[in-house]
C-alpha cells in the first residue's frame, strides 16, 4: 500500500488533523479526523448499526476542497 498525501486541515494548530491520503494500489480515501461525540454516534445509528470494525469521523467543512481534490485522484482525473 502507498498512500497519496493530499491535505491536512489548514486551520489545525499543531498540523495533527484531520488528514486526507488516497490509497494509490486500490484509489480507497483513507482519513483521519475527530472523534465524534456520543450524540452525533447515537444520530448515525438511527440508520444502521456502526460495525465493530468501522468508526465514524468527523472532517471539518474547510476540508470539502481536499476531499474533491483526493476524489479527482481516486477517480485518475488529476494528477499530482
Amino acid at each position: 500500500m502507498a498512500l497519496r498525501f493530499i491535505a491536512k486541515d489548514p486551520n489545525t494548530g499543531t498540523n495533527e488533523s484531520p488528514t486526507v491520503w488516497v490509497d494509490d494500489q486500490n484509489a480507497d480515501l483513507v482519513l483521519q479526523g475527530w472523534k465524534v461525540d456520543d450524540v452525533t454516534v447515537a444520530e448515525c445509528l438511527e440508520t444502521g448499526a456502526i460495525p465493530e470494525h468501522e468508526a465514524v469521523i468527523r472532517i471539518p467543512a474547510r476540508m470539502v476542497q481536499a476531499l474533491r481534490e483526493a476524489c479527482d485522484v481516486a477517480e485518475g482525473t488529476t494528477i499530482r
